[in-house]
């Protein structure tokens, strides 16, 4: 069951400030998406899309800095495989409309991470 980074997200205390920092640095283009207060560039390269966020917690975990989902084939699959191998599931599965199914876990040693069954594929450099 092969994986990639598909995704990231920047959580940010100042969330124009942050856009703006990372706008200058690296050139991306953030655009008002979803819920308030998120802003997504859908193509940062290779697929990978990044978003500038309010810092938060998930499932009672405190977000890091920078969150990030692997695209997957198989919810359960991977919820299985995440349980076997020492890592725990922190939130259920959940849809977000038009973009996938995501569940976040913690690894085998404590970092939070999401996991989503896109519905459509990445985009290809």
């Amino acid at each position: 069951m092969a994986s990639h980074l598909r995704h990231f997200s920047i959580n940010a205390d100042d969330i124009d400030r942050g856009r703006r920092f990372y706008q200058a640095v690296f050139g991306w283009r953030f655009e008002p998406w979803g819920p308030p207060g998120f802003f997504i560039d859908e193509d940062t390269g290779r697929g990978v899309s990044a978003a500038v966020q309010g810092r938060h917690s998930i499932g009672g975990e405190a977000m890091p800095g920078i969150t990030i989902t692997f695209a997957i084939d198989d919810i359960p699959a991977t919820v299985a495989a995440i349980g076997a191998n020492g890592g725990a599931i922190i939130t259920q599965p959940s849809v977000i409309e038009g973009v996938g199914e995501l569940i976040y876990f913690k690894d085998s040693e404590g970092n939070v991470a999401g996991a989503m069954k896109y519905v459509n594929p990445p985009r290809q450099p």
